[in-house]
């Protein structure tokens, strides 16, 4: 059993402190960003020029869409009571549902302004996202938030901040599933799909991380303030559901465009 007794702050600067947390954020965006460049629309000038216009669009549409998710779909509650902590974006409290709708607009907005396809870089924002949840969840992690549900498997981890209980280690699955192997996956596919139709990799993206998320759940701790929505599931599941659907939809009216 692993002991988590890690310090949140990554660097103290006299009385600033930086966080792992928000150094996952910067860092997510930042490797993003060059492997879009290197990979995706190296042979693209002008794509490659709007892709860094975009940028500051994602940027808003994650931090915005992110802590807005959080607010209403998990403490909402809270924040009616406490509405200044809704700006404290640095203590934590975001969504990746949130974030995502947040992204999917200001991608939208910015490509209806420039005349072009949204899905030409929304597929590649989906390629790379992997790598912004591959650091998120490590630094949720570090953070001993998210954890997940009691457990005495070997690789268990007792989170000190938290209780004495030995628990899954559910940020690291999701670090591996929703990180590693979705990057690995959606790179896979990225030749066969990428330019026979706009829009299948998202719908791939939408796919495979519903399915990872909706499986982790099932040892991930439910957030305190909500439990469990129906039966033993989650919200992140009956999100994940959602999301899987529309992935669905989104794969099959693509790859029929394509034809």
């Amino acid at each position: 059993m692993f002991i988590n007794n890690l310090d949140p702050v990554a660097i103290t600067l006299f009385s600033l402190e930086i966080k792992w947390y928000s150094l996952s954020y910067i860092f997510g965006i930042v490797f993003g960003w060059l492997y879009c460049k290197k990979k995706i629309f190296h042979n693209n000038d002008i794509l490659s020029k709007q892709f860094d216009d975009l940028l500051s669009y994602i940027i808003l549409g994650v931090i915005i869409g992110g802590r807005i998710g959080y607010i209403l779909f998990y403490n909402f509650s809270y924040y009616l009571k406490n509405p200044l902590e809704i700006f404290m974006v640095w203590n934590g409290g975001m969504s990746f549902h949130g974030g995502l709708i947040g992204v999917i607009v200001s991608t939208y907005l910015f490509s209806k302004k420039k005349n072009i396809n949204q899905f030409l870089f929304l597929d590649a924002i989906s390629m790379v996202s992997p790598i912004g949840l591959f650091l998120g969840r490590i630094a949720n992690f570090i953070n001993s938030e998210l954890y997940g549900r009691p457990s005495e498997i070997i690789w268990s981890v007792q989170f000190i901040k938290v209780d004495s209980l030995s628990r899954h280690p559910s940020q690291l699955y999701e670090a591996l599933f929703e990180g590693i192997v979705l990057f690995l996956l959606l790179n896979f596919s990225f030749k066969k799909y990428y330019y026979k139709s706009a829009g299948l990799i998202s719908a791939l993206f939408l796919i495979f991380y519903s399915f990872f998320r909706f499986i982790i759940e099932f040892t991930r701790e439910p957030d305190v303030q909500i439990g469990f929505i129906i039966s033993s599931f989650s919200l992140g599941q009956i999100l994940s559901i959602i999301l899987f659907l529309i992935g669905i939809i989104l794969f099959i009216k693509k790859n029929e465009n394509s034809k």
